[in-house]
């Protein structure tokens, strides 16, 4: 069993829920939505200044964690180190659901 694995099951943690809480993570957003709207803007020259300026800005939504790349990192194959961010992401907000202290990065992999 990797570290995750071990820690998972201590804390009653199920794969399921973690999938879910990664993909509610990394959703686009309202501010996500705006700084794509800015960059089709800028791209059609049809932008203002204050558009130009945020779609400078990076977007905080991304990829979430899938079934597949959960399962390698639970059997301890080598994941990309953003996948193992991702993961971490997950853990800590079922975490905070359960009112429990978060985890470093370390602690899982």
């Amino acid at each position: 069993m990797t570290k995750l694995a071990d820690f998972l099951s201590a804390q009653k943690i199920d794969t399921r829920r973690l999938l879910v809480a990664s993909k509610t993570i990394e959703a686009l957003g309202d501010e996500d939505r705006a700084i794509r709207f800015a960059k089709i803007r800028v791209k059609k020259n049809k932008a203002t200044d204050a558009q130009k300026e945020k779609a400078q800005a990076k977007g905080k939504s991304g990829k979430a964690v899938s079934a597949p790349l959960l399962g390698r990192a639970l059997v301890g194959k080598e994941i990309p180190s953003a996948a193992k961010t991702r993961i971490t992401r997950a853990v800590n907000r079922i975490l905070e659901q359960k009112k429990k202290s978060t985890v470093r990065l370390e602690d899982l992999f």
